[in-house]
């Protein structure tokens, strides 16, 4: 069952410490099925007890999944090793289009910024116990969300979207409880989940967000949380749409004790509006980060919310890392007031060159999903002879496993590298022939 691996221990967590080593060194592989515990105890000599509550504690860690009679399993995806392991390595001379990165290009200078930062903080340095929040960056923050619909509540300033979400969710939630997301969805969030301990049920996506259906029927099964992503969807770049929204608020308004997160980590990149879902349940957050605009290195997102779930989340990081370093933030402010990014031309840049990688697919009978940000989507029948096909071409593309949990399979196309095609197409074209090629004409299907 464990083939060669022997598990090792006395105690509940040694035994559960060389199970997680066993994953991590890819000695246990995703999906392997674990010894019954009774099994095991017998083979290790403990009692079964032992091993249940190792095998519990490996459960809350995101390293396995038990289903009944079905017994134990390592998870597909388990928190030890995460869905890096799903990517293509690029060989030198292959063109890379699956990173999910920002157009260098298209980020501002931060030398400025930061010097000027540099000298606020040596006129006045911040010390213990000050306010964790810029005032500055919170009255701009402040009134760029209220222009936005997003409702009052206090604020935060985290390390990025993903630690907002996970903090947000170690405030309300214990494991067990069982989270609704994007399916497709971002990768990390999709890891996040059950390395808290809690359980994930999927929520299909169209080009407008979530589906309604799908998620009135996880609320309706009792998830007790639900994470949305505004705009630029990772990786299908859907939008919520005004007629989604409406739909979307009526369900929450029937389950007003979820836990509604929402991201809007492509704040600056897009042009289309924002539709927010935040106050239509008791407790809300809302995440902005300046990641894809600014530079992914600046880790910097805004958070608010209700005043419950602000006070757990400001609690809780106070007893931890205390606060994001102003200088940090005062940078962030100087990129603000200096105006160092015209979201509308690095919007329309994006939009340029999905649309016209979209558009060069359609002209091949592909079909491809992109209103917003980075990415674009396109549903393949094969998924691995797909990614291969496409490397031995020259393309290093993202696999749709990375997003993915019952979705059909896709592949994922970063566009920040490509040019913005035109009548000639350029690469755009040239990528468009080798995708073409690899998947062939397929008719329309649904990607979540």
């Amino acid at each position: 069952m464990l083939g060669e691996y022997r598990v090792t221990g006395r105690r509940a967590a040694d035994i559960s410490a060389s199970i997680e080593r066993a994953v991590s060194a890819g000695e246990l592989r995703p999906g392997q099925l674990l010894p019954p515990m009774r099994e095991l105890a017998t083979t290790l000599g403990v009692n079964a007890n032992t091993v249940a509550a190792a095998y519990r504690t490996l459960r809350e860690r995101g390293v396995i999944e038990t289903a009944g009679r079905r017994g134990s399993r390592v998870r597909p995806a388990p928190a030890t090793t995460g869905r890096d392991h799903i990517r293509v390595d690029v060989p030198e001379g292959v063109r890379d289009v699956s990173s999910g990165n920002p157009d260098p290009a298209l980020l501002p200078s931060l030398e400025r910024a930061f010097a000027a930062a540099a000298a606020d903080a040596d006129r006045a340095p911040v010390l213990y116990g000050e306010d964790a929040v810029d005032p500055e960056l919170a009255r701009i923050a402040r009134a760029e969300l209220a222009a936005d619909g997003v409702p009052d509540g206090p604020l935060a300033v985290v390390s990025g979207s993903l630690d907002a979400v996970e903090r947000v969710l170690a405030a309300h939630l214990k494991p067990g409880d069982t989270v609704a997301v994007e399916d497709p969805g971002w990768g990390r969030t999709l890891d996040l989940v059950p390395a808290l301990g809690l359980r994930t049920v999927p929520v299909g996506v169209d080009d407008e967000g979530p589906r309604v259906d799908d998620v009135r029927r996880a609320l309706a099964s009792g998830a007790r949380a639900l994470i949305v992503t505004d705009r630029a969807q990772n990786p299908t770049g859907a939008a919520v749409s005004a007629p989604r929204a409406r739909a979307l608020r009526d369900v929450l308004a029937e389950h007003p004790g979820t836990l509604l997160i929402e991201d809007d980590h492509g704040h600056g990149i897009v042009d289309l509006p924002l539709r927010p879902l935040a106050g239509t349940t008791r407790h809300w957050a809302f995440v902005r980060s300046v990641a894809k605009a600014y530079g992914p290195d600046l880790r910097l997102a805004v958070l608010t919310g209700d005043a419950v779930t602000l006070d757990r989340v400001r609690g809780r990081q106070r007893l931890g890392p205390g606060w994001v370093s102003r200088l940090l933030q005062r940078a962030v402010v100087r990129l603000w007031a200096d105006g160092a990014v015209d979201a509308r031309a690095v919007a329309a840049s994006y939009g340029r060159r999905r649309d016209a990688l979209i558009g060069a697919l359609a002209r091949r009978g592909i079909t491809a999903h992109g209103r917003s940000g980075l990415n674009v989507w396109i549903p393949v029948p094969d998924e691995t002879g797909a990614v291969a096909r496409l490397l031995h071409a020259g393309w290093a593309v993202s696999p749709g496993a990375r997003f993915r949990m019952s979705a059909p399979p896709g592949i994922r196309v970063t566009v920040a590298t490509l040019g913005e095609g035109g009548c000639g197409e350029g690469d755009v074209g040239e990528l468009a022939d080798a995708i073409a090629s690899a998947v062939g004409p397929a008719p329309t299907r649904s990607y979540g």
